[in-house]
């Protein structure tokens, strides 16, 4: 059967099946698999090491799986051009913002992501261009920093605008890597309150959020992959899957899970059992 008729199932943007990825002969993650549909909202959680990033990097277009059948967006990963499916993905991770210079415009730094670049450099850009920018940066509550430099943001704002960043070019996908990480109080629930609007609002894109905590998962995601060891715990609907016994498995140590106000609080509790993380 050709590419032509294989394809993957057209309701997914994401879809792998048994997806793994291998470096100097250790496996990061996997096999997974894992759908995506056109309007989920999904939280990948895990330990550190679990796996997490690595898989995001494949549904980013950013690596290859090593075996597995991996679809993004309607194409195979390795039978389609990389660049230009990453195009139609938003990406905002740590990896990105350390790249971005101090004295970046704000407005220059969301802008200049039509054309995959970083900040202005010889692109000629419209009043049409800098309007959307300013959209993207109202959408996540940044709309006030156009005028600043990225090295006089705080790290929240610093989240925010790489979020507007990614929403710039009107994804089909957009993967969040770690957004509340470096964030105080303050700075995580003003971002888990913007994301939870993103994730409300039926015109914006699938969403794929990686976090350690579930305090950071902002209400309105609908669905959960847990990974330990590079290894699938549980996946599916957020309520069913996200558990005491799955986190206590994924994390191989007793936890206890609230959920309080559409959002969950987890902490280690006192019982001496020891649960072990799946190999």
């Amino acid at each position: 059967m050709d590419d032509a008729t294989e394809g993957s199932d057209p309701d997914l943007l994401i879809d792998f099946a048994r997806v793994s990825l291998r470096r100097g002969g250790r496996t990061l993650v996997g096999p997974v698999t894992w759908p995506v549909e056109l309007d989920e909202r999904w939280v990948v959680i895990g330990p550190n090491g679990a796996g997490k990033t690595s898989l995001l990097r494949i549904a980013a277009a950013m690596e290859h799986p090593s075996s597995g059948t991996a679809y993004v967006l309607g194409e195979r990963l390795g039978r389609t051009d990389m660049s230009e499916l990453r195009s139609r993905v938003g990406l905002s991770s740590a990896a990105l913002s350390q790249r971005v210079p101090d004295d970046e415009v704000v407005r220059d730094l969301v802008v200049s992501a039509g054309y995959a670049v970083m900040g202005r450099w010889r692109e000629k850009y419209d009043d049409m261009d800098y309007a959307q920018a300013l959209d993207m940066l109202e959408s996540v509550g940044a709309e006030h920093l156009a005028d600043r430099t990225y090295g006089t943001l705080s790290e929240g704002e610093r989240k925010r605008v790489l979020i507007a960043r990614s929403l710039m070019t009107d994804p089909e996908l957009l993967l969040l890597d770690e957004p509340a990480a470096g964030l105080d109080l303050g700075g995580r629930e003003e971002l888990v309150a913007r994301l939870s609007d993103l994730a409300a609002d039926p015109d914006a894109p699938a969403m794929v959020l990686v976090t350690h905590h579930v305090e950071e998962i902002p209400p309105g995601f609908s669905h959960c992959l847990i990974l330990s060891e590079g290894k699938v715990v549980d996946s599916g609907l957020l309520p069913d899957v996200l558990t005491s016994e799955n986190l206590s498995k994924a994390f191989g140590q007793s936890i206890a899970l609230d959920y309080i106000d559409g959002r969950y609080f987890a902490r280690r509790t006192r019982s001496r059992a020891a649960h072990r993380r799946r190999s």
